[in-house]
């Protein structure tokens, strides 16, 4: 239990990161850029984790690194840039709490294993709180913008999910790396063709991209996908949930949006259920890959398989 708690502490590094990146993104990056603003981010960033941990993809890794980059990097960070810029802070960063049922339901689809109770009850009671926090707000919302925080939360719950299942690659750093430098060399001539040179940056657009990349990306993916390894999907998912809750919370103490009694007792839901997809006491050997053959626990770890 103590083990799996610490696991749970590392994971949270991720969404914490994330739910600041999207005041940072709309607040100091340019809002015209999408394809280099997502390049930006993710190559640095792998080019970074590669240097500490020198290790080519072997086997299958080569093309699973390539789908995932696709999945988890190019188009989840395309996405997520014109979310944070057409929507408040507090609203981008909102929609991704749907993030814990949709990797709930693809890993239901893809792998066959039931979602524990406890874990489908957490994404549900979250899944409310957002709600609460949407649909009680004065201000209009966007339909482009939340149509675009929509598409980056299924793309990037279906990464999360392959990557979870894949667990028989090198370790976490190489594989992580590997992911970014896929998804930065897809998005390179991309951004390139769309959006002509990039334009020099100034000071605080170099410190911002440098927390995105460092932060955002290369620290927080890592804390990310060493939890998706060590833990359940349903509970890694329902940490994510702490992703929204600091967008909010930033875009209520430093960019002054709105946040009324409803909106509160949205939050709280929120942290209801992270609190309600804590790992059971079993969870330490519930994580452990299963042996070739093996039935996974319900809403556990899916045995990884070849290819």
């Amino acid at each position: 239990m103590e083990a799996s708690f610490r696991w749970v502490l590392l994971t949270a590094v991720a969404p914490v990161a994330w739910g600041a990146n999207y005041y940072v993104t709309r607040e100091f990056l340019p809002p015209d850029r999408p394809l280099w603003g997502a390049a930006l981010r993710a190559l640095p960033a792998g080019l970074l984790l590669l240097a500490l941990r020198p290790r080519r993809p072997r086997g299958a890794w080569w093309w699973r690194s390539a789908l995932l980059g696709l999945l988890n990097t190019a188009g989840f960070f395309v996405l997520l840039y014109v979310a944070s810029q057409s929507l408040a802070t507090s609203v981008a960063a909102t929609v991704m709490a749907a993030s814990p049922l949709a990797m709930l339901l693809i890993a239901r689809l893809l792998t066959a294993v039931r979602p524990a109770r406890a874990h489908l009850l957490g994404a549900l009671v979250g899944l409310g709180g957002v709600a609460l926090m949407l649909l009680t707000r004065a201000e209009p919302v966007g339909l482009s913008g939340l149509a675009a925080s929509a598409a980056a939360m299924l793309v990037s719950s279906l990464g999360y999910v392959l990557a979870g299942r894949w667990r028989d690659g090198p370790d976490v750093l190489a594989t992580t790396a590997w992911q970014l430098v896929a998804g930065g060399l897809v998005l390179l001539p991309l951004a390139a063709g769309f959006e002509g040179a990039p334009a020099v940056p100034t000071g605080r657009e170099l410190l911002a991209f440098g927390y995105a990349a460092v932060v955002a990306t290369a620290l927080a993916f890592t804390a990310w996908f060493a939890g998706l390894r060590h833990l359940p999907p349903g509970t890694v998912g329902l940490v994510g949930l702490l992703n929204p809750l600091t967008g909010v919370l930033l875009g209520t103490a430093v960019a002054g949006e709105g946040l009324g009694p409803l909106q509160v007792a949205g939050l709280l839901l929120v942290l209801a259920g992270v609190a309600l997809g804590r790992p059971a006491r079993g969870a330490a050997r519930a994580k452990a890959p299963a042996e070739p053959g093996a039935r996974a626990a319900p809403g556990g770890p899916v045995p990884s398989r070849r290819g």
